[in-house]
């Protein structure tokens, strides 16, 4: 797979996993929001909580089920960090999600992945 197609897998990836959590209540704040430390693949909102997420689409679902490592989600905690004075209320909860996409199968939504 080209470089150009994988990056069109994963936008459409993005998309599904975005209107997946609209349908689950959450408001999307942001996509693909870039930092010195990585970038985030979107924020959302629902209530007090705001939940940056990183959003993986594999071919199967047992690549889908191997798509997080630590160093990617500290990434995604690194940015985090630094988004998180933009989007996040005082007394908001703020965490790590994970959405998860393959075809033929429904997305699976991790919440809180990351625990430093």
């Amino acid at each position: 797979m080209s470089k150009k197609d994988a990056e069109q897998r994963g936008r459409r990836g993005e998309r599904r996993a975005a209107w997946y959590l609209r349908l689950k209540g959450w408001r999307i704040l942001a996509q693909r929001v870039q930092t010195p430390h990585g970038e985030v693949d979107l924020v959302a909102r629902r209530g007090r909580t705001v939940a940056f997420v990183e959003v993986k689409y594999r071919k199967s679902k047992i690549e889908r089920d191997r798509a997080l490592y630590n160093e990617l989600l500290r990434r995604v905690a690194a940015a985090a960090n630094d988004l998180a004075p933009r989007y996040a209320r005082e007394g908001d909860d703020i965490r790590i999600d994970a959405i998860l996409l393959a075809p033929r199968a429904m997305p699976r939504h991790l919440e809180n992945v990351w625990q430093p």
